[in-house]
């Protein structure tokens, strides 16, 4: 078993450097041709390798999807944990790291600002956001697929946190497309009012945003245009975790079915 383990991995090697021939594969095992072929069939029926037209062997697009995957899974909070202290000891702002879990946005790291000793900002890590009534929450939210994003917002109750909540899906969807023109979003007390905030899309190997970093204070301490003046810091800060997750920007972005580009989110209110 452990031989054919290792021969299984040597073709996939092979095949990712040059296109590989059934008589080089059958070389490079040391066995007959015939057996070189039932192992680059099995390897072609997982996706590990792909037959070309020439009868060579190519890699296969299982492999690239198992490689997307594993960074997916990494640890974000690990790979952000730096950039986002560094932010923080910039602008001397509380720092939040959200993520989209199953149906909710939770807080994944949280560094404190010292500003806010005597008042403590309700987030904490392991805490869900609200989807619509927070900067990463409408982040994440204006990202999605149209399709994951109205099957999240049919189970919302809308609710009128404070005067400047959207509190019905029409503003929300309008809010939302501001943020994906502009590349960043909002919070103007929209759940407290006494709360200021900005976030920016972090994203993956792949491109999609699959987290928001955020810039927070309270009203006394900054005002939202005084948050946005560190906006280019907050935005390369999630540019930064972005490329730790194996992102590059392309030189000319696309829109995908729900209007998302490569620019994030939303404009000042």
């Amino acid at each position: 078993m452990a031989q054919s383990i290792r021969r299984a991995i040597d073709l996939i090697r092979r095949s990712a450097e040059h296109p590989l021939s059934l008589t080089e594969a059958a070389d490079v095992l040391g066995v007959h041709k015939s057996t070189a072929l039932r192992i680059l069939q099995t390897l072609e029926s997982a996706r590990f390798v792909r037959r070309t037209g020439a009868g060579t062997y190519v890699l296969g697009s299982g492999v690239i999807e198992l490689s997307e995957l594993a960074l997916g899974s990494m640890d974000l909070r690990q790979f952000a944990a730096a950039h986002l202290r560094a932010l923080q000891r910039e602008t001397s702002h509380t720092v939040h790291l959200a993520q989209l879990t199953g149906d909710e946005i939770i807080y994944i790291d949280k560094v404190d600002s010292p500003a806010f000793d005597a008042v403590k900002l309700p987030s904490r890590v392991g805490r869900a956001v609200s989807i619509y009534a927070s900067a990463v929450g409408k982040t994440i939210l204006a990202y999605l697929p149209s399709a994951e994003r109205d099957r999240l917002l049919s189970h919302v109750v809308f609710e009128r946190f404070t005067d400047t909540t959207f509190a019905d899906q029409e503003s929300l969807e309008a809010e939302l497309a501001r943020i994906r023109e502009h590349g960043w979003a909002t919070d103007n007390g929209e759940h407290d009012a006494y709360v200021r905030c900005i976030a920016a899309p972090v994203r993956d190997s792949r491109g999609q945003v699959i987290a928001a970093a955020s810039m927070t204070a309270i009203e006394v301490i900054a005002s939202l245009d005084t948050l946005k003046q560190a906006l280019p810091l907050l935005l390369e800060t999630a540019n930064q975790i972005s490329s730790e997750l194996g992102y590059t920007p392309t030189p000319s972005a696309h829109a995908d079915d729900s209007g998302d580009g490569d620019r994030a989110l939303s404009s000042p209110r």
